[in-house]
């Protein structure tokens, strides 16, 4: 797994979880409104993606021809969860849909990295649980029933998105990888576009959110995730997530005058202070720095 500098991992993971908040705001206003069908959302979200990342390759990638790309495992992982995403939400409302998919994310990651050997301290214990139930209260005044199809959906949806991330964790070229993960996802929303084509429900504002949403949301920010990834333990990278439903709320308040509440306030404290405590123990206990003693 490649070592990123402190100062590297931390610009990269506050660009893409950025990225992230951005990308929820997005597919809540396509899908969310009914702007377009969760099909072509997916297909166009994907297609874009793929298109805007070659462009970045081109210009940007290696030269050597060396670079890695990617793998159909990771592939499918990224398929699977775009296109459950998408459906999902034709089923639920956002609380709910944000609740079960960054619950199914914490579960899928934590989960794998303690099996794989990853021997957590007392303290990111405590952290990812404040950090979560920060998390929950935030959601927990827009949460409702959910229908057992959307449940589903959306579970499969935080299920693949956890295993996509791990599996980014040793990527040696994120830019390649990325790129290649997505482009061969394109044969598969093209035959879920001819699957779905009865049912397409096409707008101008939903193809163009659906664009954003792919090349610069997604496309871009999956590959900086990657690289950030370097730098992160699973759980870091798994708790840090938790912070993208809070970044999309503070959107609002930024860009839509959204009063700050109290409610807004204690769930950003537990849920930062959770994320700060999963660090601190990684960084104090896990990891202790070691103290070099000077020969007289």
């Amino acid at each position: 797994m490649p070592n990123n500098s402190p100062v590297k991992t931390l610009f990269t993971t506050c660009f893409a979880l950025v990225a992230f908040a951005g990308n929820s705001i997005l597919c809540r206003l396509a899908l969310g409104e009914g702007a377009i069908d969760a099909s072509n959302f997916t297909v166009i979200r994907l297609f874009s993606g793929a298109v805007a990342l070659l462009v970045v390759l081109r210009l940007f990638g290696e030269k050597s021809g060396s670079s890695s790309k990617g793998s159909w495992g990771a592939t499918w992982m990224l398929f699977i969860y775009a296109s459950t995403f998408s459906f999902a939400y034709t089923f639920l409302d956002t609380g709910t849909g944000a609740l079960i998919l960054f619950g199914a994310v914490q579960l899928t990651m934590v989960t794998i990295a303690v099996v794989s050997g990853d021997r957590l301290h007392l303290s990111e214990w405590v952290g990812v649980g404040v950090a979560f139930a920060g998390f929950v209260y935030l959601v927990l005044p827009k949460v409702s029933t959910p229908s057992i199809t959307g449940f589903v959906l959306m579970t499969t949806a935080g299920v693949s998105w956890g295993v996509y991330t791990l599996m980014g964790r040793g990527s040696k070229n994120p830019l390649s990888d990325t790129t290649y993960n997505f482009t061969r996802t394109i044969p598969l929303v093209v035959v879920m576009g001819l699957f779905f084509i009865q049912n397409a429900d096409l707008s101008q504002k939903g193809v163009l959110l659906a664009v954003l949403s792919g090349a610069l949301a997604s496309g871009i920010g999956y590959a900086i995730w990657y690289v950030a990834l370097g730098g992160l333990s699973a759980t870091l990278a798994a708790v840090a997530q938790l912070s993208v439903p809070l970044m999309a709320a503070w959107g609002g308040v930024v860009f839509v005058s959204e009063t700050v509440s109290f409610h807004f306030i204690l769930s950003a404290v537990m849920i930062l202070g959770g994320i700060a405590l999963v660090v601190l123990g990684r960084r104090y206990f896990v990891n202790p720095p070691v103290l070099i003693k000077s020969e007289d």
